[in-house]
């Protein structure tokens, strides 16, 4: 019941007060989105932690200018593989050998399949697909902040070709998909933080099928 407390605390706040969110949580955060399920395990995706104010502020113009992204205090940038390669694929197979300290017959011949499927596809549908399993994530990295009793904003209002250039993602096989500032609400400056949370019924939203 405590996370669904604080899930029913948290919302998109559109202010923040500058007020820097202490490292612990933001390891919280992170680890959280490193522990999130992807697809076949390959993580295709990387965590930009942007601190740099002056960088913050480039950002701010081409997303909206939304005042979070410069008075947040890490803004978080969710950035997915640009496409599939067998170099990436063959990398997170090598590293769950190594770490599980074994070969298995069946995973090798899943990591064929996968081989053969993925990096022969188009490349815009394997951001797609990357981009998928990075808002798995983005989704618990938001639990988690607001665990910590922490404010997460949600963006996907910018520009991110912008964005990749001022972060130089494409040069790293990289494009942005969400961004997230972290911080502390603006509570007195925020037109949102005063009003009931509005979400369906769960009548509404969930079907059981028996």
């Amino acid at each position: 019941m405590e996370l669904l407390d604080k899930l029913n605390w948290r919302y998109a706040a559109k202010a923040m007060n500058g007020k820097v969110v202490p490292q612990e949580k933001i390891d919280h955060i992170l680890e959280a989105a490193r522990l999130a399920p992807t697809s076949s395990g390959l993580q295709p995706f990387e965590i930009l932690v942007v601190k740099n104010q002056e960088i913050k502020e480039k950002i701010k113009p081409v997303a909206w200018n939304q005042s979070v992204v410069t008075d947040c205090s890490h803004l978080l940038v969710f950035a997915a593989w640009d496409t599939y390669t067998e170099e990436r694929i063959n990398y997170m197979f090598d590293l769950t050998n190594e770490i599980r300290g074994f070969k298995n017959e069946g995973w090798e011949n899943y990591r064929q399949m996968l081989l053969s499927a993925y990096p022969q596809k188009d490349a815009e549908v394997n951001f797609t697909h990357a981009a998928k399993q990075a808002y798995i994530a983005f989704g618990l990295a938001i639990a988690a902040a607001a665990y910590e009793g922490v404010d997460a904003t949600p963006m996907e209002g910018f520009d991110a070709d912008a964005v990749d250039e001022i972060l130089g993602l494409r040069a790293k096989g990289l494009r942005s998909a969400i961004l997230l500032p972290i911080g502390y609400r603006d509570a007195e400056n925020d037109w949102l933080a005063p009003l009931v949370k509005v979400r369906k019924s769960t009548d509404d939203l969930v079907t059981v099928i028996e």
